[in-house]
């Protein structure tokens, strides 16, 4: 190899190796469910990943970066989830309500864990000091949305503003599913209830 090569390979800055991303992704969702933000390093997670510490800095700033993209992924995940089983079937606003409420249930628990870590919000501060958007709220601006086109086609009533009514119901969900899984209430008992409550307090 003649100098010229070896300057022009030398002079070639590394690429982040997408494998060592995917690695670092997956041993920071678990050791985020399994030990939440705080109890997590950005070491931790470069351990369990198999990877020196250093490379977890050529993916991510800081672990609030880290933790960012795991809150994205995870609600990016339920988003895909959720929008399969709604576009499967009818349009009415009582379909979509009782399909996604299936659906957040079903993925929920099928990751178990992911959503609780993921709604850590006191820990999503950036590097700014800036707070980020809890997920929470993200997922109450999902259910403005749904509200809204209701209120639009004419299936609820145009009277709420709907991104209150957004947050509204995104608490609910939360509250009943965290109340529900507490005292062992079947999980379609608590759909239909939910599911029946809100339909009737949208209905024109």
């Amino acid at each position: 190899m003649d100098t010229v090569t070896l300057v022009k390979a030398d002079a070639r800055p590394p690429r982040r190796k997408p494998e060592s991303l995917t690695k670092l992704r997956k041993a920071a969702r678990k050791l985020f469910v399994e030990r939440g933000y705080h109890a997590t390093r950005p070491q931790d997670i470069a351990r369990e990943a198999g990877l020196g510490h250093g490379t977890f800095y050529l993916h991510y700033e800081d672990k609030r970066a880290c933790f960012l993209a795991f809150v994205e992924e995870a609600r990016t995940e339920l988003q895909h989830y959720v929008e399969m089983r709604v576009g499967a079937g009818g349009g009415s606003l009582e379909h979509t309500i009782a399909v996604t409420l299936n659906a957040i249930y079903d993925y929920a628990e099928s990751h178990p864990g992911v959503l609780g870590a993921a709604m850590t919000d006191e820990a999503v501060i950036d590097a700014e000091g800036v707070q980020a958007v809890p997920l929470l709220v993200r997922w109450g601006c999902d259910w403005a949305r749904h509200v809204q086109r209701a209120m639009d086609d004419g299936s609820a009533a145009p009277i709420y503003d709907a991104e209150i009514i957004g947050q509204a119901i995104l608490g609910a969900i939360h509250q009943v599913g965290s109340q529900g899984y507490r005292s062992r209430r079947k999980r379609q008992d608590l759909v239909d209830n939910l599911t029946r409550f809100l339909v009737r307090a949208l209905k024109p």
